[in-house]
């Protein structure tokens, strides 16, 4: 049965017409597995409008694009995009599906690889195939101690998905050419349960992370509420922002969507990257793993994070902190 599949997969994800970084990211990344087994490359966009986007999914590498075009996808709800996918998937029978981890992503991925009856490997942060063409998809272990490798050995398509910023986008090739594929949507509008009636935006209260210069990441030796405003301080004493691991933002210190860094959240590649009470299990260490110069403070002189630091401070941050931003500020005075 796995003998009919063939090609190799990207969900590349679209915002009104632009296209998301995670897409050329993942053909990247999907590029060597494709490769690897001799197959085509293709890009998969769904939405209202986005025909234009064919040229450049295909100078970031894609053989093939299928696009998916019509008013009822210009905002995205599962019970419309899952059953186009279920549909394309059984019909072009794809060997590998390769879905971006944003919100969407982790909504819709799951769905469809219910509804073709696969596995999925959820919050992969690489990917890579054996001798006998089966995915391998390398995903942290919970507590971050270990890396397992995820295979789906019978069912196909092979699915996994990985968050957004884990992986570099590849080169354009400007001028390159794909090969087309418009897919009919025979879903319409008055069969859906759902109806999008107002889609409000709101501009980000914090500096983003993935271009920051300068990142102070908090974790949960934190301790409190009140002592994260400590961390808050030395961002603004740097001109820097604030990152966190998810057990602080879990405590509500920090807003999860905007500053957890880690493997469900956000990659950073700061030229200087600050840790206080940060642990560093695995996840987070991906993360911050681009950073130019990495400085640990924490009294766990074992914590993984010393180990991955440039400069490892063993000590209470309560008491390096305020002497950091004292002297930071006169220096910027």
């Amino acid at each position: 049965m796995t003998d009919t599949y063939n090609g190799i997969w990207v969900y590349a994800e679209q915002r009104h017409g632009k296209l998301l970084d995670s897409g050329p990211e993942l053909l990247g990344e999907a590029r060597k597995i494709a490769d690897k087994r001799g197959q085509e490359l293709a890009a998969v966009v769904m939405g209202s409008n986005i025909t234009g986007l064919a040229d450049e999914l295909a100078a970031y590498g894609a053989d093939k694009v299928y696009i998916a075009d019509s008013p009822v996808l210009e905002n995205y709800l599962c019970e419309a995009y899952a059953p186009i996918l279920e549909d394309m998937i059984k019909q072009y029978k794809p060997e590998v599906f390769v879905v971006g981890g944003s919100n969407i992503g982790m909504d819709l991925a799951p769905r469809v690889a219910a509804k073709v009856h696969t596995g999925l490997a959820a919050h992969a942060v690489g990917l890579d195939v054996d001798d006998n063409g089966c995915l391998k998809a390398f995903v942290p272990s919970f507590g971050g101690s270990i890396m397992a490798s995820i295979t789906c050995a019978v069912h196909r398509p092979q699915m996994a998905t990985i968050p957004p910023g884990f992986l570099k986008k590849p080169e354009k090739q400007e001028g390159k050419k794909a090969e087309i594929v418009n897919v009919e949507v025979k879903i319409l509008e008055q069969d859906l349960r759902t109806r999008v009636l107002e889609v409000k935006t709101e501009e980000s209260k914090v500096k983003p992370l993935e271009s920051a210069e300068v990142v102070i990441a908090g974790g949960y030796g934190v301790g409190s509420k009140e002592n994260w405003k400590m961390v808050e301080d030395l961002a603004a004493s740097l001109g820097g922002s604030v990152g966190a691991t998810r057990p602080a933002c879990d405590e509500g210190w920090a807003v999860q969507d905007e500053q957890m860094i880690g493997q469900s959240g956000k990659t950073v590649h700061p030229n200087l990257y600050i840790g206080i009470g940060v642990s560093g299990i695995i996840h987070h260490l991906i993360g911050i793993q681009d950073s130019k110069k990495i400085v640990a403070i924490n009294r766990d002189k074992d914590a993984p994070i010393m180990k991955a630091a440039d400069y490892a401070i063993v000590a209470d941050y309560k008491e390096i902190v305020p002497a950091l931003i004292e002297e930071f500020k006169k220096l910027k005075g």
